[in-house]
């Protein structure tokens, strides 16, 4: 989906919108055909964890955490995520196949009825005040347009984005927790709690282009990002403090069922 994201540290995909009601998996929820779950035999840590690839019938991930994997499942980001420290730590292999073409959404559902199953989730919903930012649209309008049926997607250097807005905001999250460094040789590290980024724009549809954006040396990223995002976009960020919809993880089995 993001071919930008193979030189992130930290592979996300992420909404804010809870689009899909809280709560637990229906018997009637879609699940998949088979499903193999596994800790990893190797952890690899923040920096390259939770791999995660979509197919119309198959998810897979690699040193993947459980709290990545309710995120997936409930259509959250990482911080809207609440619970137990090896939520977050805990590195586990799947690869889950369904028959037939799933859209993205049934695809969630799914890990939302593997997640139940597999570990014994249990879960509530609960409202949070924090801070948060809003993605929406500049005052000169915006730049860019969703691709049409049949459209080619256009290779351009840069930062490469393709999918939809809620997943651009997803990737700011991430993004924008990337701190200032004025030292090249050290790598940095992007914060395992960003800042949620909400989706404001109003745009549907499937988005497909490139940033040019180059960090510079004592400027954190969301600066870099800020001006990227207006002069070549036609967005912009809004900070606010507002009340922010989280799952909150009761009880989990660190060691899945068998498959």
């Amino acid at each position: 989906m993001l071919e930008a994201m193979r030189a992130l540290p930290l592979l996300i995909a992420l909404s804010l919108s809870g689009s899909m009601a809280f709560g637990h998996a229906s018997q009637a929820a879609p699940a998949f055909d088979v499903a193999s779950v596994k800790p990893s035999q190797h952890q690899v840590g923040p920096d390259y964890n939770n791999q995660i690839a979509y197919s119309p019938t198959r998810f897979t991930g690699r040193n993947v955490t459980l709290k990545r994997l309710v995120a997936e499942a409930y259509q959250l980001q990482l911080s809207q995520v609440l619970g137990p420290s090896w939520l977050g730590q805990n590195e586990y292999d799947i690869d889950a196949r369904a028959t037939g073409v799933s859209t993205r959404e049934q695809m969630a559902l799914m890990i939302r009825s593997l997640v139940a199953e597999r570990f014994s989730l249990k879960q509530h919903s609960e409202m949070r005040e924090m801070r948060v930012y809003e993605l929406v649209i500049g005052p000169s309008g915006a730049k860019i347009h969703p691709l049409n049926g049949g459209e080619p997607v256009r290779a351009a250097g840069g930062f490469h984005f393709h999918g939809d807005l809620r997943e651009f905001a997803d990737l700011l999250a991430v993004q924008f927790s990337v701190p200032a460094t004025d030292n090249p040789s050290e790598p940095v590290r992007a914060s395992t709690s960003p800042i949620p980024v909400v989706d404001k724009t109003g745009l549907q549809g499937i988005f497909d282009f490139s940033v040019d954006i180059h960090p510079e040396l004592g400027t954190d990223m969301f600066t870099s990002w800020q001006r990227a995002l207006q002069d070549q976009l036609g967005l912009k960020i809004e900070s606010r403090k507002g009340n922010v919809a989280v799952l909150a993880v009761d009880a989990a089995a660190k060691m899945p069922t068998e498959n």
